[in-house]
């Protein structure tokens, strides 16, 4: 035996060995989650029923009879007018009758007069119905307008300018317009500025006279209210000019609306107001005219007559902007302050004469 051999350890058979031998040559593992894939395919499908559960919960259910109900209101207003005319048919059967019974040609008489008051009615009928329908052509070029210069659509810009074109045909402000338009239109490349230009050659001469309809209505509605003995000729009057100046602003810029169009055009230009919001009657519109050098030079009465003419002067603004075919991008929109110096002006120039 050699005594000085080095320590060595040994392994004893029958000793506990290590029950996780490391592999020869591998490094140590990271601790790792193990996957148990029937787990995952039952949590997705519990999750996917979980969802589906609140999304029933989360969509609102129907109230009961909210799908096809029956309107009766609109039963009562249809079953009425057919009676009406049920009861206007018999009336006038029973006076042609009774012209018959008296004499043949007084009853061939009625029943001409019955057929030629049918027809002028009929006639109303269409008019009407063209107009509204004129009416909405302008709504829809507007529309139309917004949503090509939004996109860039220059074949869709080229065709609006045609129907423009087309819709101004009839007034003699747009000739020159129409030429320059007839002219230019092959050689612009981009719809928005296509359809500015548009704006500027047809409209700008329109939007200046209707800014003058504006003025006269306004300056009307001002001296008038001013000299006025009562209030309620004032909202008389003021109702009247705004509605002659809504009507005269749809026929300047092409809309002739009818009796129904007419009250439709109303309903529009409230609604723009409402959106829109109307003029502040108070410290603002003081501070505006104190601003002019003119509250001292103004009565009560003729400061009256200043505010009427400026809610005047909104509604017309309101009305360009609903009867015209174009919206306001490249001419700029009017504003009140446009008109109150002029309005101011005729008021002071009537307080120093009295």
């Amino acid at each position: 035996m050699n005594a000085n051999r080095k320590p060595a350890a040994f392994r004893l058979d029958g000793a506990e060995t290590d029950k996780n031998p490391k592999p020869a040559g591998k490094e140590k593992r990271a601790p790792r989650a193990i996957r148990d894939e029937t787990a995952i395919q039952v949590s997705i499908t519990e999750d996917a029923s979980f969802d589906q559960e609140i999304a029933a919960l989360d969509t609102p259910s129907e109230p009961p009879g909210s799908g096809r109900r029956i309107k009766i209101g609109a039963i009562f207003f249809g079953a009425t007018g057919l009676f009406l005319s049920l009861a206007i048919g018999l009336w006038v059967e029973g006076i042609i009758t009774d012209f018959f019974a008296r004499a043949p040609w007084l009853g061939w008489l009625a029943t001409g007069l019955a057929a030629t008051a049918g027809l002028a009615l009929f006639a109303l009928f269409i008019r009407e119905l063209l107009a509204l329908l004129r009416l909405s052509s302008v709504e829809t070029l507007r529309v139309r307008a917004a949503d090509i210069s939004s996109r860039g659509d220059l074949p869709g810009a080229r065709r609006l300018v045609g129907d423009l074109v087309t819709f101004t045909r009839d007034n003699p402000s747009t000739a020159r317009g129409r030429k320059v338009l007839s002219e230019l239109q092959d050689d612009i490349i981009d719809a928005a500025d296509l359809i500015g230009i548009a704006e500027r050659e047809l409209f700008s001469g329109l939007d200046q006279q209707a800014k003058d309809l504006v003025m006269q209505s306004a300056k009307r509605v001002s001296v008038v209210t001013a000299v006025s003995p009562r209030a309620l000729i004032d909202v008389g009057f003021v109702l009247f000019e705004a509605g002659r100046l809504i009507r005269r602003i749809s026929l300047h810029y092409g809309g002739r609306p009818g009796t129904l169009g007419f009250f439709k055009l109303i309903r529009d230009v409230a609604a723009h107001l409402a959106v829109t919001g109307s003029i502040a009657v108070g410290d603002s519109l003081i501070q505006q005219l104190v601003g002019h050098g003119l509250a001292a030079k103004l009565s009560a009465r003729l400061g009256e007559g200043v505010v009427n003419g400026l809610m005047t002067v909104r509604i017309g603004i309101a009305a360009m902007e609903t009867a015209r075919p174009l919206p306001f991008k490249a001419v700029n929109r009017p504003g009140v302050s446009e008109f109150l110096s002029n309005l101011a002006g005729s008021a002071a120039t009537k307080n120093e004469k009295e």
